[in-house]
Order: C-alpha cells, then sequence, then structure tokens
C-alpha cells in the first residue's frame, strides 16, 4: 500500500512540476530574440516602422527584436517566409496593403488568410489626388467634367501595375465613370518627378510628399481620402466632402505572426504595439515619414483584412488588371 501511495505521490509532484514548467513558460514570452521580417527592401517606410516598433521592443522587453528584410515577388517571399516559421511568437512580419491586393493577381503559395495570425495594424496614410498645375481644373467636379469630355487622355502615374495608388485610381474611375490612362513607374520617387514634372498629369501621392511641392505651385490638390481634412491643408476637401462616399483606398501597416501562434502571445504582442504606438515620441517620428498611428486589435484588423481584400477584388476584376510577364 505504501509503495501504491509513493507512486501517486511522485505522480502528483510530476505533474505539478510539468504544470508548474508549463505556467512558466506561458509567462517567459519573450526569452529570446525576435525576428521581424519585411517583406520590402531596406529604406522603405515599412522596414522604417519595423525598426521604431522593434526599438521599443527591445527596451520594454530586454530582447532583441531583429529586423530582416525579405524583399522580392511583390512581397511574396518575406510573407512565405514567415508562413513557414514556427508559430511559436518568434518570428513577426510588417506588411502593407499589399497583403490585400496580391490574391487577385497572384497564385500565391500560401493562403492570405488562413496562414496568418493577424495582430496589429500600425499606421496609416491617406492618398491625395493632385494634378500638374497645367491641368484646367481646380476642383474635383470641374476635374471629373475635363475627364469625361477627353477619355482616355488623362494620363496618370503609379508606382506600379497592382499598387494601391493604381487600385485606387480605378476605383475613382469606376464610381465616377471616367477613362485615363496609366503610366507605371518604379516607386514613389519617380511618381512624383513625373507629375511634377508634367510627364503624367496627375497621381495619388501621400500627403507628406505633396504638401511641399503644393506650397509652391508645382501642384494642386483636389482631394484626399480618409474621414477628416488635413489639419495643414483644411480647406482641401475628402472625397466623402466632395460627394464620393464609400471612397476609402487607406494605406495601412500591419503585424503579423504566423497561423497557430496562441492566442495569449498574440494578445501579448497586440497590446505592447498598442502602448508603442501611443508614445509621443512614435507619433512624431510616424510624421516626418508621412504617417499617423492606426492601431487595431488582432480581430479589428482580420476584419479590415478582410474587408480590402474584397474590395480589392472587385476593382481589379472590373478594371481588367492583369500583371505583365
Amino acid at each position: 500500500m505504501k509503495s501504491v501511495f509513493s507512486v501517486v505521490r511522485m505522480f502528483g509532484l510530476g505533474m505539478l512540476v510539468a504544470f508548474s514548467g508549463y505556467a512558466a513558460a506561458q509567462q517567459a514570452y519573450p526569452h529570446k530574440p525576435i525576428r521581424f521580417i519585411s517583406p520590402f527592401s531596406p529604406g522603405g517606410g515599412t522596414t522604417t516602422v519595423a525598426r521604431l516598433i522593434g526599438q521599443k521592443m527591445t527596451e520594454s522587453w530586454g530582447q532583441y527584436v531583429i529586423v530582416d528584410n525579405r524583399p522580392g515577388g511583390n512581397t511574396i517571399i518575406g510573407s512565405e517566409a514567415l508562413v513557414r516559421s514556427a508559430p511559436d511568437g518568434y518570428t513577426i512580419m510588417i506588411h502593407a496593403s499589399t497583403h490585400a491586393i496580391n490574391p487577385s493577381l497572384f497564385v500565391l503559395p500560401y493562403d492570405t488568410t488562413k496562414d496568418f495570425a493577424p495582430v496589429a495594424s500600425v499606421t496609416s496614410n491617406e492618398y491625395m489626388l493632385v494634378l500638374h498645375p497645367s491641368v484646367p481644373a481646380n476642383n474635383f467636379q470641374e476635374f471629373i467634367a475635363l475627364a469625361k469630355s477627353m477619355p482616355g487622355k488623362l494620363n496618370y502615374a503609379t508606382t506600379g501595375t497592382g499598387s494601391t495608388q493604381h487600385l485606387a485610381t480605378e476605383l475613382l474611375s469606376i464610381m465616377t465613370g471616367i477613362k485615363m490612362q496609366h503610366i507605371p513607374y518604379k516607386g514613389g520617387g519617380p511618381v512624383m518627378t513625373a507629375v511634377v514634372g508634367g510627364e503624367v498629369m496627375l497621381a495619388f501621392t501621400g500627403a507628406h510628399n505633396s504638401i511641399p511641392h503644393l506650397k509652391v505651385g508645382r501642384l494642386k490638390a483636389i482631394a484626399i481620402s480618409g474621414e477628416a481634412r488635413l489639419p495643414a491643408l483644411p480647406q482641401l476637401p475628402t472625397f466623402t466632402d466632395v460627394g464620393l462616399r464609400g471612397f476609402d483606398v487607406r494605406n495601412w501597416y500591419g503585424v503579423f505572426a504566423p497561423a497557430g501562434t496562441p492566442k495569449h502571445i498574440i494578445d501579448k504582442l497586440s497590446t505592447e504595439i498598442a502602448k508603442i504606438m501611443a508614445k509621443p515620441d512614435m507619433e512624431i517620428k510616424l510624421a516626418a515619414i508621412g504617417l499617423k498611428p492606426f492601431v487595431t486589435t488582432p480581430e479589428q484588423f482580420a476584419a479590415l483584412i478582410k474587408v480590402d481584400i474584397a474590395k480589392y477584388a472587385r476593382v481589379i476584376k472590373t478594371a481588367k488588371i492583369k500583371l505583365e510577364n
């Protein structure tokens, strides 16, 4: 009988030790460095935001957060690297609205919704419709009337076929019934150079990049996306102000983990990111690169992605957008 009690007691102690070890493991995250994938080239906005967040996480958690740029394949290479990582919270990724566009343009080696665990959106920037000064339109109504009077004659610049800027312009065309000519460029810098120089007539651009040119008359702004006017340009109407309700083309950055990452880790990451993005110095640093905090919970971020996937799929199908081989 004594031996039976001994076995039971040893079993109970073993279970207690195992449970204690499990509980400690639950509380230990993170106990080693975290890899923060950016599926874009170094130097871009996503990498900058990842470094800002990573630095704050390192300071708060005492574990290094190392930004790992994995560009290529229109962000598919970096995204696949995340999906193939262990779902333990030690590999996360920052991405942009491109994540919601790619399913309608490519045959992907992963499922955009099932293989990713949304953690939080972190920033956003609205798009401003700007014209070269030679375009004879000074407000939204005049611009639409002009475009309708010369279908296919106005040309516009974007950062590439299938980019958020491209889909924003196609959505505008669908909603207003206008037709324009698409001229793709390789990056935001060339787009701005083209429209300022009169190489193209218009573009959707970030407000931060456009304002210096607006102030000296090298560009003129027609409207901006988003729910509120810019404090820096209170006279510039939103698209809702000019009667184009539902024109939502915000570009967001957000953080993901691999699907299957435990909920307590997702929640800890989400909570920490919300704290970081609420810091006054983060808002100042983001404003310097034309961004503003835009923080959501994992559930809210998942819902936003679902809406954007459907929205961009409709635009791509309606506009018959296809990537060139």
